[in-house]
């Protein structure tokens, strides 16, 4: 019981300190190196006697009994000092104080037959336990120091009764109590100035790349990653900020972000892309690339900050988003699999509240509002309450009572009635898999649910409104407040109905209560990484967390650079990053990393179609000049793009093995003459963070520009007049075309009050047009909006460019036909 309680003790952060005082018989090995070393105020554990051997004063606590000793005791060189019944710490702490103050200790029991002998030669004698009556004074020589500080005398239960020893006594008692306290300052101090930001003590990863390049899978199970509570300390993280989740992975607590409140921020560092090819033209890699040549080949603190995979690209045809090459995450399975279950917490809440939509509508349909109103809100032992969560419904309703049963039965009626009218409903079942049959699909089709059918979709998991929310709230709190504002469907008066109306958003909160905690982990080099959450970059930002950036943004200093990344091209992915996160997080960039490939240039230039799985043409494992010139079109206006947001840009070339020199100069020649801040081929895939230390050079001067960041629109604009700026300026679109229903869903939203919501384009990611097959810069074009839908939670309007699906299909040979495990080592083979 003493040691669980100990060990109970030990994970409590507010406290700082354990002393024990317990029955002698309890002082065994088992309860002293229970206690943590850092909390041991009785310097009792192993540890600290370990440190106090060693002489590292600073980090050890010593045993305040050996301390009043020791100040009790004056001139000590070269006399003699005989410990009698002192054992274990205690004996331990004084021979070792003792002989460092130039005396000469030799300790013995009291039924030792050497005992008369030593007593009589000795200057000093401290007496650890009661001295037996068999033992007379008269063995100790006259003018002997005695110094009691037996567990008896301590307890304030036994003294010798010499009244020449008495103060000592008595002074022993007090001292012992006033080094205790001291421990206890030097403990809190420690404390302290473990709560203040700490410059990092990192060790990073050799790497020695070989030629050709293995797989990513190869090149990531080569490396011995360190364990992750390493790598926390490394960083700055206390112990009690992290939860392990096996040898590579941790949780980190929210509640660093409230220890080094005061702590500024370090650089906030955006990677975009250019239009991409079917293919990617490499944003992770270079996120990682990048960090690893800023912290392990420049020394400058870095963090990148990545999303979470979803399970269904990783199955299905792009493989996974842990990087590339020497530039990846380690360990790239666990990246790529499960990782720490935030896709399944997402999956669990958001069909725990699809469930609650239809089974509601259920049960207003077959019971009456009386019937309702008793199950709603039941007699439980004998007493009729309203939960937390209701209340919330009732103040809506302006209904401001507590008591159930005082309300009219018109305050019943719109108690219990959500009223919800199917054909609105807009929230759907997800599923983190690629399964095109789920995309239309018909509920209610058993006899128990008595003719209630309707038709419905699941969405893949990351499309998910909650994980929208996940990467875009700033504290559990807030993520509460979000779930609740969630619209699921409009009643019949065409009023929204949320997921507070319908009393799930604590269950919701519960469910994501882990989830909101970004995860540890490290790349190839070493260096640390956050991966969290993972929002569909068509429908949602497509960005990584609010709270990971601003974790990390506290941890790497103000010195120090947060690499980040957004989704899809600049005009996608980054446009909504500054529009919708940066409004969300209140966190101000410092440079964006526009990454452009030769092959995506080429494609945007007039080369043919570039389609996943399919060999390259010739066009592109050429050199081919022209091609490259005509398609820096689409790079010069990304660059523009960028421009109109006051952030410096600098162009990361992704340079492949099939790239010439002549190519890559003319790339970086021409994106420098287009207002680029620099341009610098990187070669990260091939020689890690070594292949990308110009580009972290080039990023680090950008860095110290000036910055004169603002967003594109106002949110008091109209709704349309804020969509026909990011048609017209970002896309270069002539205009934009409403369909009927598009502006009708305006109206409605406009009327319900959100039309001060910043705007998230739903539009394909292989053209700044709405047509994919269009490339390069097109010009003249009208941007049609086919309906425009709402994510109130997450706090933006979703307009649909086109139709938009939520749901990818498996193509004919999917990944998952070269993904196996070995039954014997159990590793994954074959995952990319």
């Amino acid at each position: 019981q003493i040691v669980s309680e100990i060990l109970r003790l030990n994970e409590d952060p507010n406290v700082q300190g354990l002393a024990l005082d317990l029955p002698e018989s309890s002082y065994s090995s088992k309860v002293l190196n229970a206690v943590k070393p850092e909390k041991d105020v009785d310097g009792l554990s192993d540890v600290n006697l370990g440190r106090l051997v060693r002489g590292d004063a600073y980090d050890c606590l010593v045993s305040p009994t050996a301390c009043a000793v020791l100040e009790l005791l004056e001139d000590l060189d070269g006399k003699m000092v005989l410990l009698v019944g002192t054992d274990g710490a205690l004996g331990a702490s004084l021979h070792c104080l003792l002989q460092r103050r130039g005396a000469t200790t030799a300790s013995c029991q009291w039924k030792s037959r050497e005992l008369q002998n030593k007593l009589h030669h000795a200057d000093v004698v401290v007496v650890g336990s009661t001295k037996p009556d068999d033992v007379p004074v008269s063995w100790i020589k006259p003018g002997t120091t005695i110094i009691n500080c037996s567990w008896d005398l301590l307890s304030g239960k036994h003294n010798y009764g010499q009244q020449n020893n008495h103060d000592a006594e008595n002074a022993i008692c007090s001292l012992a109590v006033a080094m205790r306290m001291q421990n206890m300052v030097k403990n809190t101090e420690r404390w302290i100035m473990s709560q203040q930001f700490r410059k990092w003590d990192l060790h990073c990863l050799k790497l020695q790349p070989l030629s050709p390049v293995p797989s990513d899978i190869e090149i990531s199970r080569a490396q011995s990653p360190k364990a992750v509570d390493v790598l926390a300390k490394e960083i700055g993280l206390l112990t009690d900020e992290i939860e392990i989740y096996g040898q590579t992975k941790a949780k980190v607590r929210l509640s660093l972000l409230e220890r080094l409140k005061d702590q500024p921020d370090g650089k906030y560092v955006l990677v975009a892309g250019i239009t991409p090819t079917p293919l990617g033209e490499g944003k992770s890699t270079v996120t990682i690339g990048l960090v690893q040549a800023l912290t392990a080949h420049l020394n400058i603190n870095s963090f990148a900050c990545l999303r979470q995979p979803s399970q269904g690209p990783t199955f299905g045809v792009k493989g996974g988003a842990a990087g590339g090459g020497y530039a990846q995450v380690i360990p790239m399975e666990e990246f790529n699999l499960h990782l720490t279950g935030d896709i399944h917490a997402i999956t669990a809440a958001n069909n725990l509240l699809a469930a609650a939509i239809d089974a509601r509508i259920l049960h207003e349909g077959t019971q009456s509002d009386k019937a309702l109103y008793n199950r709603l809100v039941p007699v439980v032992n004998g007493v009729r309450g309203f939960s937390p969560i209701q209340f919330a419904r009732l103040r809506r309703l302006g209904i401001n009572k507590t008591d159930p049963g005082t309300l009219t039965e018109e305050e019943i009626n719109k108690f219990v009635r959500l009223d919800i009218d199917p054909s609105t409903i807009t929230w759907q079942r997800v599923v983190d898999t690629n399964d095109r049959f789920l995309r239309k699909i018909t509920v209610g089709q058993a006899n128990t649910e008595k003719g209630f059918v309707r038709q419905a979709q699941f969405d893949i998991a990351v499309a998910s409104e909650i994980m929208a929310i996940l990467a875009l709230t700033n504290s559990l709190e807030d993520m509460k407040e979000r779930l609740g504002k969630m619209v699921v469907a409009n009643d019949k008066k065409g009023e929204p109905v949320t997921a507070e109306d319908l009393g799930v958003t604590g269950a919701l909160a519960v469910l994501m209560k882990d989830a909101i905690k970004p995860t540890l982990m490290q790349t190839l080099e070493g260096t640390p990484v956050f991966v969290h959450a993972g929002p569909f970059a068509n429908i949602a930002h497509g960005n990584s967390s609010v709270l990971a950036d601003k974790i990390a943004l506290k941890l790497v200093g103000e010195k120090g650079f947060v690499v980040t990344e957004a989704g899809f091209g600049a005009d996608i992915g980054m446009e909504k990053f500054f529009n919708i996160k940066c409004r969300a997080s209140g966190l101000v960039p410092s440079v964006v990393v526009l990454v452009a490939t030769v092959r995506a240039l080429k494609m945007h230039g007039g080369g043919p179609n570039v389609t996943a799985g399919a060999p390259l043409k010739k066009e592109y494992t050429e050199e081919n000049l022209q091609l490259v010139a005509h398609g820096c079109c689409n790079l010069q206006k990304q660059i523009q793009i960028t421009q109109l947001f006051g952030v410096p840009v600098v162009v990361a070339l992704n340079v492949f093995k099939t790239d010439s020199p002549a190519e890559v100069d003319l790339v970086c020649e021409i994106a420098k003459r287009s207002g680029a801040f620099d341009a610098v081929p990187c070669n990260h895939w091939s020689d890690g963070g070594r292949g990308a230390v110009k580009l972290a050079q080039a990023v680090e001067k950008a860095a110290n520009q000036k910055n004169s960041f603002k967003y594109l629109y106002s949110l008091e604009l109209p709704i349309v007049e804020k969509i026909r700026i990011i048609a017209q300026k970002v896309y270069g679109a002539q205009d934009i075309e409403l369909s009927p229903a598009a502006q009708s869903q305006i109206d409605r939203y406009t009327r319900q009050g959100f039309g001060n919501l910043p705007i998230c384009m739903a539009k394909t990611h292989l053209s700044l047009s709405h047509q994919p097959e269009r490339k390069g810069v097109p010009t003249g074009f009208i941007l049609p909006i086919s309906d425009v839908r709402a994510s109130i939670g997450a706090g933006f309007i979703y307009p649909l460019v086109g139709t938009m699906s939520t749901m990818p299909g498996l193509p004919t040979r999917p990944c998952f036909y070269d993904i196996d495990l070995d039954p014997v080592t159990e590793q994954v083979k074959g995952l990319f």
